[in-house]
């Protein structure tokens, strides 16, 4: 089942302090490993994946439940705390030039080459997948991927809307994809559902995908052509926007015009390359929002092909959260905490049950502050 979720991201300024951060790492290593020994690294790359257990995650870190900043914080603790020789499971990426060290940091983790080389073309399109054939207005700025010894692999990535002042998190997860560009997302979680977005990783936008795919193979002169021929029609485009659903647009938003200029190195090197696939067009080097949204309006405008303009969009406190909402951390309870996840860890008496029981009893503290 694809999940979905709808929750409160406002852009937070400000970061955790070291005292908080020291605890969120100590506790993420704690809870993880539970989680990897009684239930393996899989299950784990499953429930990040879920957005309603990744904030429950942040709150019972003790981090800002509704923030942007607890996507941000929580993996930052996460890829700290976690290690392929301990957990069998590390994360590599964080916010802004952290995100670009992805490569660096797959490759120094030690995962054998061919694994690696997957993970980091995952990494790659999950990224280009949420910047530029999901064009809803967000812009990311934080991509992590979070991968296991074996090569399996999750990605959390978030975007940000400076015009509303909210972000919106895109959850990924590598067993659950069969292709990068049809439905790939395990959930994605945002305040609201935009009115109209280009959603080429719909289902129904697949007439779309492959006009784009044929497009690129036309000599760049007669997509030139047709470019200036779409550009003179911007008033039928948005009526062919309209549809089925008679969404009233008289002007597009600005992230879903057609655009004035397009890397014609780029066309003509997808031309060469004559990718047969979308997602192969998708990988090439210098094809970005721009282009993948005129191919579409093209196709959209001068085929008649359908585009999906819908946009495809549980949380716990355990000791408070970092900006004092709803109460201030409490430092002795989270110590207490922390001390009692260490004793359930380096207890050689305790059997699987009662370990399963432990995480089962935090568990079911953190659903309780659901309300």
């Amino acid at each position: 089942m694809k999940l979905s979720g709808v929750t409160d991201l406002p852009l937070h300024e400000g970061r955790a302090p070291a005292w908080l951060m020291a605890r969120m790492r100590r506790m993420a290593y704690a809870i993880a490993k539970v989680i990897v020994d009684d239930y393996g690294r899989r299950e784990l790359l499953r429930r990040l994946s879920d957005p309603y257990w990744f904030q429950s995650l942040g709150c019972a870190l003790g981090f800002d439940w509704h923030s942007s900043g607890l996507t941000t914080t929580v993996v930052g603790a996460l890829r700290e705390a976690l290690s392929l020789d301990v957990h069998g499971v590390a994360v590599a990426g964080g916010k802004g030039m952290m995100s670009r060290r992805v490569p660096e940091q797959i490759m120094r983790s030690g995962i054998d080459e061919d694994k690696a080389a997957k993970l980091i073309r995952a990494s790659r399109l999950a990224a280009k997948v949420d910047n530029a054939v999901l064009q809803d207005g967000y812009q990311i700025y934080h991509h992590a991927i979070i991968f296991t010894e074996d090569g399996e692999w999750a990605v959390i990535q978030q975007g940000m809307s400076p015009d509303q002042g909210y972000a919106r998190r895109y959850h990924w997860l590598g067993e659950r994809v069969e292709c990068f560009v049809v439905e790939p997302h395990a959930a994605i979680a945002s305040i609201r559902r935009e009115k109209i977005v280009l959603n080429m990783v719909s289902r129904e936008s697949e007439e779309a995908r492959k006009a784009s795919v044929d497009l690129v193979s036309e000599k760049p002169n007669t997509l030139i052509r047709l470019l200036n021929l779409v550009l003179r029609g911007q008033e039928t485009l948005s009526a062919s926007i309209e549809g089925d659903e008679a969404i009233p647009v008289k002007e597009l938003p600005s992230f879903l015009k057609m655009p004035r200029r397009i890397d014609w190195k780029a066309i003509k090197r997808a031309y060469d390359v004559r990718p047969r696939k979308y997602e192969e067009l998708v990988e090439i080097r210098g094809i970005g929002p721009s282009t993948l949204r005129a191919l579409a309006l093209i196709s959209a405008l001068i085929y008649g092909v359908k585009i999906d303009w819908r946009d495809p969009v549980k949380f716990s406190f355990a000791v408070g959260g970092k900006d004092g909402v709803p109460y201030p951390v409490s430092r002795r309870t989270y110590d207490e905490a922390i001390s009692f996840m260490q004793q359930v860890l380096e207890g050689a008496e305790i059997n699987a049950e009662e370990r399963k029981e432990a995480l089962r009893r935090l568990l079911y503290l953190e659903r309780m502050s659901y309300g």
